[in-house]
């Protein structure tokens, strides 16, 4: 671990959770943004009983990016999540992939084409309200789980088909036809689909698609 002043940068998700452990453990107070649920261990499907626990008694808020509810695994998560007490919502824009424990607290995720992804944990309190407000920004502006996923149930269940025919360059009118809708609102669908990706076009499917193990 390298430190800086106040900030500390630390290579490696295993040594992030060896090194703040026991922050997360004493945090009452935990907010999370990502793009999807591989950013933090923590975050992961794999939540055991023993991570449940850990739960209680703390006031958890979660800001995820929309492709979160294209997998039917990840999506019951966050819904179980959610029942433990945890506050979940979806946003649309771009965020930073933060965590703030306590509000005193900040790690930052750096950047992910790296072969070794780091991490930036700051403790300087300036610094840290700066990051929380523009977290609260973010969620803010973001919607509930069950809204958004009330409206999104359609998109999951027709992904997998859509994904296939972008990625094989299917014409819209033939895939639209397999989906036994108009061109129009097949078009529509692909566009949400963009936005749930988080990507801007066509051809950024395919590699968004297998980040999320979606394909």
């Amino acid at each position: 671990m390298e430190l800086v002043s106040d900030i500390s940068l630390i290579r490696g998700e295993e040594e992030l959770f060896d090194r703040t452990a026991h922050l997360f453990v004493a945090a009452t107070d935990i907010a999370c943004a990502a793009d999807d649920l591989y950013t933090w261990a923590l975050s992961r499907p794999s939540l055991t009983r023993q991570g449940e626990r850990l739960l209680r008694g703390k006031r958890i808020r979660k800001l995820y990016r929309p492709g979160v509810l294209l997998n039917e695994q990840t999506a019951r998560h966050l819904h179980h999540l959610s029942g433990l007490g945890a506050q979940i919502r979806i946003g649309t824009e771009e965020i930073n992939e933060t965590i703030l424990l306590d509000e005193r607290v900040a790690i930052m995720a750096g950047d992910e084409g790296k072969a070794v992804r780091s991490y930036s944990v700051i403790s300087r309190p300036e610094l840290v309200q700066g990051i929380l407000s523009l977290f609260e920004t973010a969620w803010r502006a973001a919607t509930t789980l069950e809204t958004f996923d009330a409206r999104f149930a359609d998109i999951r269940k027709e992904t997998p088909q859509m994904l296939e025919f972008l990625t094989t360059g299917c014409k819209d009118d033939k895939a639209a036809k397999s989906l036994g809708m108009g061109v129009r609102t097949y078009q529509r669908r692909v566009s949400e689909l963009l936005v749930a990706l988080g990507v801007t076009s066509r051809l950024q499917v395919d590699a968004r698609a297998r980040e999320l193990g979606l394909l």
